[in-house]
């Protein structure tokens, strides 16, 4: 069953790359606003920048709303559709392999493990609360 998840995630991830040449920084981007949401949600103590969230974007020359986009598109996807609005598929297929992955790797490292690899690998995105 592991070797299935991991054959239908790669699929998934490069169809999902496979869709447009500009998918993939935007696909790279989804990846790091869920990484940055689920790192508020699962480490204890810490908040996420929006603002810096906002920068970054603009940095990796993204259309303007793409922040927005993205947030709704993830908090549609985690909540069922009780908050957020659904997106285009091709960005509702990002989240949905972004997710999978982030998964993956909490089950890998154990969420500690996983939380302390956030905190390098976000940093300048995620604060300490207070």
């Amino acid at each position: 069953m592991r070797n299935g998840l991991r054959y239908t995630l790669t699929v998934a991830a490069l169809l999902t790359a496979a869709a447009s040449a500009n998918a993939e920084p935007r696909h790279t981007y989804t990846t790091m606003v869920l990484e940055a949401f689920a790192t508020k949600v699962e480490c204890p103590g810490i908040d996420v920048v929006y603002q810096d969230l906002v920068q970054k974007a603009q940095d990796m020359q993204m259309p303007d709303g793409t922040t927005e986009k993205v947030r709704n598109a993830i908090a549609y996807m985690h909540t069922g559709g009780k908050m957020g609005q659904k997106q285009d598929d091709d960005l509702m297929a990002e989240v949905a392999v972004a997710t999978q992955a982030i998964d993956m790797d909490q089950r890998r490292l154990g969420m500690s493990n996983w939380c302390e690899e956030q905190k390098k690998t976000l940093t300048g995105f995620i604060r300490p609360k207070g």
